[in-house]
């Protein structure tokens, strides 16, 4: 592994690019099987009842979530020694992540009761890797600083090439089968690490921890970000939009393949649609964040995406050309989410003085609010359809217009309070 000297913030390259956001590839590629293809797969595979399975989501999502905040102070001091010492944990992250995602999706056991002990404690070591990478990640492209335009470039370079990531997943698994989509995985997955050893190194936490007063190998406080109101103002946004954003997420196959009764083989072709559309859009939102500012795009994006919901809300079986429209324009939307979030936390963390020695304490808890948006979306959604009269395949009209309120609408409701928090706590008290 070789680092090289820390560039000044115009100097960010697009081979500085894809060398930093190509780890984004594979940990785009894991996390859709884990978030959206393993609860159909547990339910319809292995006849895993919905509630048990949002049970055992939710206990692992959990678990996932308070660890990310010890996580990023560890992080922290990873950086405070070296970056070498952050890439060589890197190394025992990725081999980690591997093989949770390998017993995950192909266990050994049979019956309903060991298949949920087996998940459980899978998805446990799975998602332990899967943020130890994040967050590492996340803080090394944090501290590589610059204006909003600079950041946002930044943060593209990962989400941008997590996106390819997302439509090799949502392809490769209907194309080629899980075995080949799992070598696939295995293969980006090293190549990310390979090109993350060889990525600008950004100023050093322990250089910034000597500049600001701190024991390089004493971080401030865990709880530090929270005193820091513009992050608690972001984070509150962060939450609602993310929880709008989960839900769909969580439900996506069981409207395709019940509300709108489509083919298995439409799915790839909803969801490549879908991020593919993000993957485009990203950079024509780049350009609209050089015209209003990275807040003002945020909100563009959630009303979008509330639009296109709405729509949504009205289609039934057959409607397969309709839905590809909404899978393209909320991918569009998505955009947003996936670009400017980070970005504004970057700048968060500048602002606060706090760049180069406190990124993983931020990304810790804002990893941690990812994951409790996606423990809640699977945890109450699924077993909420449950008790409502909603079961996988059925044709009963009032479970699926359940089933339409809970993928449609309720996301609507969420976004939009996000978009009023995003006005009340963020742009009016913007310059």
């Amino acid at each position: 592994m070789r680092c090289v000297t820390t560039p000044t913030a115009m100097s960010f390259t697009w081979r500085d690019g894809w060398r930093y956001g190509l780890l984004g590839l594979p940990l785009a590629f894991v996390a859709l099987p884990l978030y959206v293809i393993l609860p159909n797969h547990y339910a319809r595979a292995f006849g895993v009842p919905l509630a048990t399975l949002g049970a055992v989501l939710l206990l692992a999502r959990l678990f996932d979530a308070f660890i990310d905040p010890l996580l990023g102070r560890w992080s922290d001091r990873l950086f405070a020694r070296s970056p070498r010492t952050v890439l060589g944990w890197a190394a025992v992250g990725a081999v980690l992540l591997f093989g949770g995602f390998a017993l995950l999706f192909f266990p050994p056991v049979q019956g309903t009761e060991a298949l949920v002990l087996w998940a459980t404690a899978c998805l446990m070591l799975t998602y332990a890797a899967y943020s130890l990478l994040s967050i590492t990640h996340q803080s090394w492209g944090a501290m590589l600083g610059g204006d909003e335009a600079q950041r946002s470039r930044v943060v593209a370079w990962r989400e941008g090439l997590g996106l390819v990531g997302v439509i090799l997943a949502s392809i490769a698994p209907v194309a080629l089968g899980l075995p080949a989509a799992t070598a696939l995985f295995f293969i980006a997955l090293f190549a990310g690490w390979w090109a993350w050893t060889r990525a600008r190194q950004p100023r050093t936490t322990a250089q910034s921890f000597s500049d600001s007063g701190y024991s390089a190998g004493q971080p401030a406080s865990i709880w530090l970000p929270f005193t820091r109101p513009a992050y608690r103002a972001l984070l509150s946004v962060f939450v609602v939009n993310g929880i709008a954003s989960a839900v769909p997420a969580t439900l996506i196959l069981f409207f395709v393949q019940d509300r709108l009764q489509a083919p298995a083989s439409a799915e790839p072709l909803f969801l490549g649609s879908y991020f593919l559309s993000a993957a485009l859009a990203i950079p024509l939102w780049l350009q609209v964040v050089k015209r209003i500012g990275l807040a003002r795009t945020w909100g563009v994006g959630m009303l979008l995406s509330i639009a296109v919901f709405v729509f949504a809300a009205g289609l039934g079986a057959g409607d397969t050309t309709a839905f590809i429209v909404v899978c393209a324009l909320s991918g569009v939307a998505l955009g947003t989410d996936l670009a400017i979030p980070g970005a504004l936390l970057a700048g968060t963390i500048d602002t606060n003085g706090d760049r180069g020695r406190m990124e993983g304490a931020y990304f810790g808890w804002w990893n941690f609010a990812i994951k409790l948006n996606l423990a809640l979306a699977a945890g109450v959604a699924l077993p909420a359809l449950g008790l409502l009269g909603y079961t996988p395949g059925t044709r009963d009209p009032q479970a699926l217009q359940v089933l339409t309120l809970a993928y449609c609408l309720l996301p609507c409701a969420l976004k939009a309070l996000a978009a009023v928090l995003l006005y009340t706590l963020i742009l009016r008290k913007t310059p």
